[in-house]
Parts: C-alpha cells; sequence; structure tokens
C-alpha cells in the first residue's frame, strides 16, 4: 500500500504540473486587459510598465518559472486584478471554499441515503413494478439536460416553499438559513442519486446469482440476512472507488447551481471570474479542482482496499 501511495503521489505531482503548466500557457494567450481593471483609461506607458511589474513582458518559460517559484515556496497564487484589484487569490477563495465543500458534501450525502436504498428496492422487485418505476427515474435524470430540471426544481420550488430566486446575502453561510440549502443540494444530488441506484441495482443482482448466494439460501439463511451480511457488502465495495470522484462531479456540478441560486461558493466564482478574464483567479480555481480530482481517485483506491482486503493495488492488475 505504502509503495502504491508513493507512485501515485509521484503520478498525481506530475499531473498537476502538466494541467497547471497548460492552463497558464493557455491562460497567457489571452488579452492582456484581463491584467488590468482599467485597461481602456491607461496610456501605453502605465500598460508597458503594469506588464513589467507582474513579469508579463518576460519569456514564456521565465514567466512559468517564477509563477512556480511564488508557488511552492510562498504558497503563492498571485493577485487578483479584476474580481478585486490587488487582493491575493488565496485570500479571496478561503471563505468561499467551505460554502462549496458543504454543498457538495450535503449533496453527496442526499446521494448516498436514497441512492443505495433504491438501488437494492429495485434489485430485489427485479422486472416488477418498483423496478419499473426506479428505471423510469434513472432514463429521465440520465436523458434530460441537468440545466432542465435544474430550472424546473427552481421554479416550482420556490413557489411552493416560498423561498426567493435569488437568496439574500449571507443567506449561503456555513451556518446560515438552513432552508435556504434545500432547493440547491436536491437539484445536485439528483445525478448521482441516479448513478447510485443504478450501478448498486446492478451489483446486488450479479451478487444474488452467485454460489455463495445459492449456499446460504439451502443452508437456510434468511433472504434479508443474505442481502444485508454478504450481497449488500460484495455490491458495495466496487462502487466505493466513485464516491470521491462523485464528489469532485458533485463540486464541478455546482458552477451552475451556485450560479443559478447565487451561492458565493467557487463554482459562482469560476463564473464570474472567466466572464471577467481575471486571469490569475482562474489559474488558482483550476489549481483546486484539479487537487481535489487527483486526491479523490486516490482516496477512493484507499477506501476500496480498506473495505475489501482481497483487493491487491501493488500487484499486476490491481492499479487502475
Amino acid at each position: 500500500m505504502f509503495l502504491y501511495l508513493v507512485k501515485r503521489l509521484l503520478r498525481s505531482v506530475i499531473t498537476l504540473f502538466i494541467i497547471l503548466t497548460v492552463v497558464f500557457v493557455l491562460v497567457r494567450q489571452m488579452p492582456i486587459s484581463g491584467y488590468f481593471p482599467n485597461y481602456e483609461k491607461m496610456s501605453e506607458a502605465q500598460i508597458k510598465n503594469g506588464l513589467h511589474e507582474m513579469k508579463l513582458d518576460l519569456p514564456m518559460h521565465e514567466q512559468l518559472f517564477y509563477f512556480y517559484k511564488d508557488l511552492l515556496t510562498k504558497g503563492d497564487l498571485g493577485m487578483s486584478r479584476i474580481y478585486r484589484n490587488n487582493v491575493p487569490v488565496a485570500e479571496i477563495l478561503a471563505p468561499k471554499i467551505p460554502i462549496s465543500i458543504k454543498l457538495g458534501s450535503l449533496s453527496l450525502l442526499v446521494a448516498l441515503l436514497f441512492g443505495l436504498p433504491l438501488g437494492v428496492i429495485m434489485a430485489r422487485n427485479k422486472g416488477k413494478f418498483l423496478d419499473q418505476l426506479g428505471t423510469g427515474y434513472i432514463v429521465v435524470i440520465e436523458a434530460v439536460p441537468a440545466a432542465v430540471y435544474y430550472l424546473f426544481i427552481q421554479l416550482f420550488g420556490t413557489e411552493l416553499l416560498g423561498m426567493p430566486l435569488i437568496n439574500s446575502p449571507g443567506t449561503f453561510t456555513t451556518s446560515g438559513n438552513t432552508a435556504a440549502w434545500i432547493l440547491p443540494v436536491l437539484s445536485m444530488s439528483l445525478g448521482n442519486t441516479a448513478y447510485y441506484a443504478m450501478w448498486i441495482r446492478r451489483y446486488v443482482v450479479d451478487e444474488s446469482r452467485k454460489d455463495y448466494v445459492t449456499l446460504a439460501r439451502m443452508k437456510g439463511m434468511s433472504s434479508g440476512k443474505i442481502l444485508s451480511r454478504h450481497v449488500f457488502r460484495n455490491a458495495f465495495v466496487p462502487m466505493i472507488q466513485y464516491i470521491p470522484t462523485s464528489f469532485l462531479n458533485t463540486v464541478i456540478g455546482s458552477i451552475y447551481i451556485e450560479s443559478l441560486y447565487g451561492v458565493p461558493g467557487m463554482g459562482g466564482l469560476l463564473v464570474d471570474v472567466v466572464k471577467r478574464q481575471d486571469n490569475a483567479m482562474v489559474l488558482g480555481i483550476v489549481l483546486l479542482y484539479a487537487c481535489v480530482g487527483i486526491i479523490g481517485l486516490i482516496f477512493g483506491d484507499i477506501l476500496m482496499v480498506t473495505l475489501d482486503p482481497r483487493i491487491s493495488l501493488t500487484k499486476r492488475g490491481g492499479n487502475r
């Protein structure tokens, strides 16, 4: 396990380096107006001095060197120039990260609480009405674009629950109004709920056909005990590795949800800084998303091995 983690961490560092380098180069190809809040009012000399101060007049490889030097030695993600002039990117992101994490965590929890039981119910009633009803839900969620049912939930939810379309400032905080979280969490959980139900149904059906289940039935063990003690546990193990990844997908999905409900988190911020062409902010947010994705993949493997010691990540065929 230790050797595997070392290898994965080294590969993760290389992956992060490639992602950041590509994004850095692409961002540097954007118009220089993205570095000046009052670009239209600045003289040519002021623009030239500003570019020199930010080292943007240097060759690309030298700019990249200074970027990594500041990042690794100071933890400096740069300064925002448009979103908040001359404010460190890390200072802007610090209060927004907990909000996005809370929104993503609650959505993932709701998806697990409803998706896993739904999949088990569908498997136990294979071909019957409950299975067909659950399949219909999965098909609708997978077939209809997420933006469509997000809008429907917002439209009807705000009318039924009396919630405002755009929530007032201070509502979406880590300790704010609980009711304000209902619609965003519900919207974000629907996709993962369908995903978990679909796959846990498949794995439960596959496990139910295996010899150990037949043997347990012959010994007189009840169907409920077989399901809870053996089938569900073995069916849940393959799902484990996808849970951290689905958390990342949930956080990424919050880009639209946070903009839709006015949630002051990372997702809405990314949309805003891309529109304003605040290049330093874009790079900082991309770095955070990349780190969450890579950590999620590693954590998923660790969880899978912890729950099922039969799985080896160091032997050939064990790595994904």
